[in-house]
């Protein structure tokens, strides 16, 4: 048996999961020992398109402390990648090389179309996934990727997530009509320059990451609706934006519940889901088990 920790370095959150995995397997076969995740609000260090010192040292000290716990719990590797925050900053280079002067540690900056990926990667550990588009809405952007019986052919990354969108839109802590149709129509925006949009439409969505997660753990807490793998409906979706107008109240102590950690988020993400829905014309979204960590694992850990 072997161990490993991977370090998520994201826009919302850092979070470090440790995997047993046994070997001499087939297939990798692996199981969650630790999954600690830690809210860090990096994409509030992005001023005027750079990565503060103030964001540097936030990183900084919550790395330091996941180093220590992998350490401490005897990884034999400990990864650590990073994606839209530190990718998508005027001073990315720059950034990530002080990042890594101050925790002593190389990090792994993930391209857009290398995150994307390995969300497939991991989206279909254990579960093929039929023709259809993924999505991954993270904090600080949102990748889109094509899939068909030969695996993904092609993807997207949009510079919008759910943190980015709450950032830039929304004044208290659920937003208004108006900051709802604001998000709404800048990542319409965003996908009006796709120019092979249509290639990306399906009836049939495939999502991964926190967001869309916490869209289905919120149906289910509100709605009553739960299901293995979630399916995140039309309907389902309409229910939500229903309560979230009708009894606000109602809406946010459910949201507590659900999703504590993403109470701020939650309502973006939901508009972001919708909005994707739209204009891919899709049908109903699946919620995958697995995503960019353990595609991570499978595809620089596991070779």
């Amino acid at each position: 048996m072997a161990r490993f920790g991977v370090i998520d370095l994201g826009s919302n959150s850092v979070r470090l999961v440790v995997y047993d995995v046994k070997e001499n397997t087939t297939s990798p076969r692996f199981r969650t020992v630790v999954d600690e995740k830690k809210m860090a609000g990096l994409a509030a260090y992005v001023i005027e398109g750079e990565f503060t010192p103030e964001g540097i040292r936030r990183a900084e000290s919550i790395l330091t402390s996941q180093l220590k716990t992998a350490r401490t719990l005897r990884c034999e590797r400990i990864d650590i990648f990073a994606t839209a925050v530190l990718r998508n900053c005027v001073n990315s280079s720059e950034a990530v090389a002080a990042l890594e002067q101050a925790i002593d540690y190389p990090i792994n900056l993930l391209s857009a179309r290398e995150e994307a990926h390995l969300g497939f990667v991991g989206a279909t550990l254990g579960h093929p996934l039929n023709s259809g588009t993924l999505i991954d809405i993270g904090g600080g952007s949102t990748e889109l990727t094509v899939l068909n019986a030969t695996g993904d052919t092609d993807g997207i990354s949009l510079p919008q997530g759910s943190v980015s969108s709450y950032a830039q839109f929304v004044s208290l802590v659920l937003p208004t009509a108006a900051e709802c149709a604001a998000i709404e129509q800048a990542l319409q925006t965003q996908l009006s320059d796709v120019e092979d949009l249509p290639a990306y439409r399906t009836p049939h969505l495939f999502g991964i990451g926190g967001s869309v997660r916490a869209v289905a753990k919120m149906q289910a807490q509100a709605l009553g609706i739960g299901g293995k793998p979630p399916l995140i409906t039309r309907q389902n979706l309409q229910n939500l934006f229903e309560l979230f107008g009708a009894e606000p109240s109602l809406f946010a102590h459910s949201a507590v519940k659900a999703c504590p950690d993403r109470v701020h988020t939650l309502v973006p993400g939901m508009v972001m889901v919708r909005t994707l829905m739209d204009s891919l014309n899709a049908e109903d979204l699946t919620v995958c088990k697995h995503g960019i960590r353990e595609g991570y694992l499978v595809a620089h850990m596991l070779k």
